[in-house]
């Protein structure tokens, strides 16, 4: 399954930058090959300075080797070895009218000393944050992502939007990341589900993410926009770091793992504000973005 799965997520990281290029029209990913000491590497490719995307990564890696203390705490195990792979991808546009988006897919192992596996699943996701709000594409988003679900279980789309929601959450300030979209983990083999359907639908996810995203980047790459709107945007980054350094459990596996910083940080924006107590002007399409911000909506 891992190799099966590794392949994949190279494939796949072809499939996305290719297309993101394509629209960008400028910037080209630069590739940066790189090796983990204690087993695995990763090709991390970063886009920067574009016509369209001001920063973003589309990162692969598979590592591997004993798991490390602090994670066997995590897990409640002991005396284990692990391996791990997945694609991680975050994207900045530089309008303030087209959205950041973030996904991930991954597939993890777990092994006595014996090398047996005793342990495994997948995990994964694709989430949107707008800076201005058109519900016509977080419909098209959400819509993207329901399609792919049902295709497996039609239970699937409404459990991982709700745990999208939950798990998106800057908690510290009350109010969602952004929009919303899927996220699951810990899909392991059961009586109702193999390993190898859950590989099925994770891939089925991640085939998706392009019609999810690229038509609404198409959209909203050259629409008009003013200084303030781009401080918004700025301000509303300053939200999407916290979120990132505080919350998110890829960021601190990564670290916990000694991952490789530049690529676990890659996630973060170029120019981003934190402005003291900043409060949008009622009525205003700012405060309408944080009004949805504050209680997760049915975009279906």
């Amino acid at each position: 399954m891992k190799e099966q799965f590794y392949q994949y997520i190279q494939n796949l990281q072809d499939e996305i930058t290719l297309a993101l290029e394509a629209v960008d029209s400028k910037a080209t990913f630069q590739q940066d090959l790189w090796e983990r000491p204690e087993g695995g590497g990763g090709r991390t490719r970063v886009i920067e300075n574009g016509n369209v995307i001001e920063k973003g990564g589309v990162n692969i890696s598979a590592v591997h080797g004993p798991l490390p203390k602090t994670m066997q705490a995590y897990f409640k195990v002991e005396d284990v070895d692990f391996f791990a792979c997945g694609l991680s991808l975050v994207i900045h546009p530089k309008n303030p009218m087209a959205p950041t988006v973030h996904a991930n897919w991954r597939y993890f192992e777990m092994y006595n000393k014996d090398g047996e596996v005793v342990d495994q699943w997948f995990g994964g996701g694709q989430d949107l944050t707008p800076y201005y709000l058109f519900d016509e594409d977080a419909i098209h988003f959400h819509q993207t992502c329901k399609t792919a679900c049902d295709k497996h279980d039609p239970e699937f789309y409404p459990l991982y939007k709700k745990k999208c929601d939950a798990y998106f959450h800057n908690a510290h300030r009350g109010e969602a990341r952004g929009l919303g979209g899927l996220f699951f983990d810990y899909c392991k083999e059961t009586s109702e589900r193999t390993i190898e359907q859950w590989y099925d639908f994770v891939t089925e996810v991640g085939n998706s993410f392009t019609s999810a995203y690229v038509p609404i980047l198409e959209k909203r790459k050259d629409l008009p926009y003013t200084q303030e709107q781009r401080d918004w945007q700025e301000i509303r980054r300053g939200r999407y770091v916290e979120f990132n350094l505080v919350h998110d459990k890829g960021t601190l596996f990564g670290l916990k793992t000694n991952g490789r910083i530049e690529s676990i940080l890659m996630s973060l924006p170029p120019h981003v504000q934190w402005v003291y107590d900043h409060r949008p002007e009622e009525g205003s399409e700012e405060a309408k973005l944080l009004a949805v911000l504050k209680e997760p909506k049915d975009w279906l």
